[in-house]
């Protein structure tokens, strides 16, 4: 009670203007709230619901309408098990190397005292907005005996600009005195970056971290590409080709009752998919937001 009395409080002092601009910024972010939160509603509960309903009444509480045909499908495919093993390998080593490659190169990026760094920093700028392509990274894929194996998922994407400057720019947050203290205690460069800077840089290792996960978990067009084993594809090129192999092909009209049940199949198997490809993450995300806020914001202190 005491609380909304406060919050109250602190309210009534503002200016009519600001009265306004705050009462517009909360319609807003409510208006981005419903906007993320009732899709996601919907798929969940369209997952559920028998795939001719959903066409022709929409969304219904009617539990002798709902099914479990769709999950039933994707989760007897031998393998969608496959693919989740393969997604949490490449994810977890995929994250492991970014995060050691980044973190190793904004530590001299950040030191001003760094000879050469004006240029790297330009060099590195410049691979954020210039690209070899596919078909060259393709070759060089190939000419370095990398088809068809996990460094073809892991190596080209780890090292990212991106994240390099924002932990820069966290080193550069830190104060001097730290690393001061470690030298008069006999610390040389090796063992303060270990012992003492990386333990206070949990919030951006955690960020980085998450980044990279999300971004390898989701990813399925390299393992497309380089790939040919089924043997080794993540979970989300699983999902795609069963999607694909339930979709209706045009031109399909010898029997139009099994194209219509493949087009509802393949609706249904849509929502499921969304669903079991995404709830790692959104079991994983709780546990790292804390983090996440922290980091972004100690990042963009300085530029």
């Amino acid at each position: 009670m005491e609380s909304k009395t406060k919050k109250k409080s602190e309210f009534a002092r503002h200016s009519a203007g600001d009265k306004a601009i705050l009462i517009a910024g909360y319609i807003i972010l409510g208006l981005f709230v419903v906007a993320i939160v009732f899709p996601i509603i919907y798929i969940i509960l369209a997952s559920f619901i028998d795939p001719i309903t959903l066409q022709n009444s929409g969304v219904t509480f009617d539990f002798s309408k709902w099914t479990l045909t769709a999950y039933e499908r994707v989760m007897s495919n031998a393998q969608i098990w496959i693919g989740f093993r393969n997604a949490l390998v490449y994810s977890v080593l995929f994250t492991l190397l970014s995060v050691i490659v980044t973190l190793l190169a904004a530590y001299p990026m950040s030191r001003t005292d760094f000879k050469g760094r004006g240029f790297f920093n330009v060099i590195f700028v410049i691979t954020m907005f210039f690209g070899g392509g596919l078909i060259p990274t393709y070759l060089l894929i190939a000419n370095l005996n990398m088809l068809d194996t996990i460094w073809a998922i892991l190596l080209p994407g780890a090292f990212s600009v991106w994240n390099m400057i924002i932990a820069r720019t966290y080193y550069m947050g830190i104060p001097g005195d730290l690393q001061e203290a470690a030298e008069v205690d006999g610390a040389n460069e090796m063992t303060y970056f270990f012992k003492v800077l990386l333990p206070v840089c949990t919030p951006i290792i955690a960020t980085i971290a998450m980044w990279q996960f999300v971004g390898m978990w989701n990813s399925y067009f390299d393992a497309m590409i380089y790939l040919n084993s089924a043997s080794k594809q993540p979970l989300q090129l699983v999902l795609r080709s069963i999607l694909i192999q339930n979709q209706p092909e045009p031109g399909m009209v010898s029997d139009m009752q099994s194209t219509a049940e493949r087009a509802q199949l393949a609706e249904l198997l849509k929502y499921a998919t969304i669903i079991i490809s995404s709830l790692p993450l959104m079991v994983m995300y709780p546990f790292f937001q804390k983090y996440f806020d922290n980091g972004i914001m100690a990042g963009a202190v300085k530029g």
